[in-house]
């Protein structure tokens, strides 16, 4: 994919739509372009967090430890995101992320990812409402499991 097209596919994106064309071309530039294929690993849960990732093509799978067993949380696609939080709290992954298919993404290093937060804003908000309601929908995955119980 060219960077011309990375960029286009970015602008498409809600989380970069209000950013100028020129500058997610220094973006895609800047960014490291990673392929996975079926069920390969992005990062594992406890891992530290370096970088962020945004899903230019396929499923990236969201799971954590519970025992000896892995828990999905969700599944995020085309123009999602995953990665953000350890770099946002300083914390180690709070999940494993695999590829449910061939995964193309686009890795942005801890200090673009902060450069560009900084110079637009309305990046940060759109980000608080995807994390929003991340946790809206892991709220309702406890509420539901402990009804189970």
């Amino acid at each position: 994919m060219s960077l011309n097209k990375e960029a286009e596919l970015l602008k498409d994106l809600p989380l970069f739509s209000k950013v100028d064309l020129a500058k997610l071309k220094l973006l895609a530039f800047t960014s490291e372009r990673l392929t996975y294929d079926d069920n390969e690993i992005v990062f594992n849960e406890g891992d530290d967090g370096d970088a962020a990732y945004i899903i230019l093509d396929g499923t990236a799978v969201v799971s954590i430890a519970q025992g000896s067993k892995s828990l999905e949380l969700d599944r995020i696609k085309r123009g999602g995101f995953v990665g953000d939080i350890s770099l946002l709290c300083d914390v180690p992954r709070t999940a494993t992320i695999t590829a449910q298919d061939a995964l193309i993404t686009l890795q942005i290093k801890k200090d673009t990812f902060f450069n560009l937060i900084v110079e637009f804003p309305e990046i940060a908000v759109e980000m608080m409402r995807v994390l929003a309601s991340r946790l809206d929908n892991t709220s309702k995955q406890l509420r539901d499991a402990s009804n189970k119980t």
